[in-house]
């Protein structure tokens, strides 16, 4: 699977506000917050108007440009897998909440473009490898969407259970389709938890056998009271330089600490 079409596939309006973000510097990113709310009120049934004032927003994170995910979430029916009990895996990377949700709301936080020491060499001055060097850097953003969803009874527990029980089916991967961009997953994996809220399960996904070599996608769904909150983290800069990155912590660090 091609880089495009992976990224397209688990987190296409990531990458549409990636690509927006490296040409204005995400500097007049707008919030839509409408004010603030008590974190406790997670633990109950939350309204889409209650999810919205809970929801990180311009300012909450540091170093990062928040506002609204470009394009929106898709749509639960347009994001299938080919084994149905991957789809809340794939749905998760997409930034839809695992389960029946009786509301959601959802942001973009992307990380700001770190100062330049020198100055940027003319790209008819670099050969084809330094060129797509500089491009690599220029990409090496974390771009994490944050959806919050509000349950009914146990819904976010057996939301998360379903999710957790999906990871766990998955391992050996799978293949996917969103919006008729079709793609596959060689591999899923369990990782390692931000340790946030009363319960949660993080994962990653990956396609080991793109023509860039492996492409990982990282994911995170986590449980405070009736709400789940879902992370997902793409960089396409650090999947071209084959370096780690991880769900992007202050972000959810962030979202935690609204949620107390």
């Amino acid at each position: 699977m091609k880089r495009s079409s992976g990224v397209r596939l688990c987190a296409t309006a990531a990458v549409s506000v990636l690509s927006l973000a490296l040409v204005t510097g995400c500097g007049d990113a707008k919030s839509d917050d409408p004010g603030t709310a008590s974190g406790k009120d997670a633990a109950k049934t939350l309204g889409a108007a209650e999810l919205r004032k809970l929801i990180i927003a311009k300012g909450d994170v540091p170093g990062h440009e928040v506002g609204p995910v470009e394009g929106g979430v898709p749509d639960r029916s347009k994001v299938k897998a080919g084994n149905a009990e991957c789809e809340p895996v794939l749905e998760a990377f997409t930034g839809i909440a695992p389960g029946a949700p009786v509301a959601h709301t959802s942001r973009m936080a992307t990380q700001e473009k770190q100062t330049p020491t020198a100055e940027p060499s003319s790209p008819e001055d670099l050969t084809e490898g330094a060129l797509k060097d500089e491009f690599t850097k220029a990409m090496d953003l974390d771009v994490t969407v944050v959806t919050l969803a509000s349950y009914e009874g146990d819904g976010a527990e057996r939301g998360l259970a379903s999710l957790q029980d999906a990871v766990k089916a998955c391992t050996g991967g799978f293949s996917g389709e969103q919006d008729g961009e079709k793609g596959k997953f060689t591999k899923v994996a369990e990782e390692k938890p931000s340790g946030t809220g009363d319960a949660s399960v993080a994962f990653t996904a990956t396609d080991e056998d793109s023509e860039d070599g492996a492409l990982p996608l990282h994911s995170e769904v986590v449980r405070h009271g009736r709400t789940l909150a879902v992370y997902t983290t793409v960089n396409i800069g650090a999947m071209m330089g084959k370096k780690p990155y991880t769900v992007s912590a202050p972000v959810v660090k962030a979202q935690a600490a609204k949620l107390k």
